[in-house]
């Protein structure tokens, strides 16, 4: 485990963008696990930068996102697939098949599921997971459970999810209660995992994922038996640790 510390979420989001820039100057055509929500914002906007600087090609690159609401299409002003191609896939030379983000209105959303899972698996695995951690602990859409769900899986999101994305939507009430989510196999099988952490909400969770005991209480705390994982913390996402 390595803990990285900086001044601020840009400057922790540029170190981390760096190692996702290492990884495909070192392998072009890498398999890249990649997250939503505000924290990798700054990750993207520095890889953007490198992109159109000529320091990084995304061309031989392929993506699978984590996780995404069920109920929403691909254009709904939340989904994550529109968040993603907002904040990366639009600025950069991914091709566009190569790019991945779980099918909110799939008729059956277990099938996919199953489904994602196999894709992943004959893309030879993923090379770097990109995270975040909710203020629950959960990665991805993983929430404190009573065990850890291998696979990718439907999830009912809980009250603290929900609560913490409705800043996204007009209201509470607008939040889908489920999502589909890479489960914890895939993120622990990705040769690197990167998580980003930044905001004095973090805290307690960053702490507990660290610190604390591994538990399904605690989804992120499975990263601690993980072969290589960067834990980049703004100072206060850190402040506890």
């Amino acid at each position: 485990m390595k803990i990285r510390i900086y001044d601020n979420a840009e400057q922790a989001g540029s170190a981390a963008a760096l190692l996702i820039a290492a990884q495909l100057i070192k392998k072009p055509d890498s398999v890249l696990g990649l997250a939503t929500g505000s924290s990798p914002i700054p990750v993207y906007k520095q890889l953007i930068a490198l992109y159109k600087a000529g320091a990084v090609s995304f061309a031989k690159a392929v993506s699978y996102n984590l996780d995404e609401y069920v109920g929403l299409a691909p254009d709904h002003k939340c989904s994550y697939r529109r968040f993603m191609q907002e904040e990366l896939f639009d600025h950069v030379d991914m091709r566009p098949e190569a790019t991945h983000v779980p099918d909110g209105l799939a008729t059956d959303p277990d099938a996919f599921a199953a489904e994602y899972d196999k894709a992943i698996r004959a893309a030879g695995g993923i090379d770097l997971q990109l995270l975040g951690i909710g203020r629950n602990g959960h990665i991805g859409f993983n929430e404190p459970n009573d065990h850890f769900v291998g696979g990718c899986h439907v999830v009912d999101l809980t009250e603290s999810t929900i609560d913490a994305n409705k800043r996204f939507f007009n209201s509470a009430d607008e939040v889908p209660r489920q999502a589909l989510s890479l489960g914890i196999s895939a993120i622990l099988e990705a040769g690197t995992v990167v998580l980003i952490a930044t905001g004095s909400d973090k805290a307690q969770a960053v702490r507990d994922a660290i610190h604390g005991d591994i538990t399904p209480r605690v989804q992120a705390s499975i990263l601690q038996s993980h072969r290589d994982v960067y834990w980049m913390l703004d100072k206060a996402a850190a402040s506890l640790l």
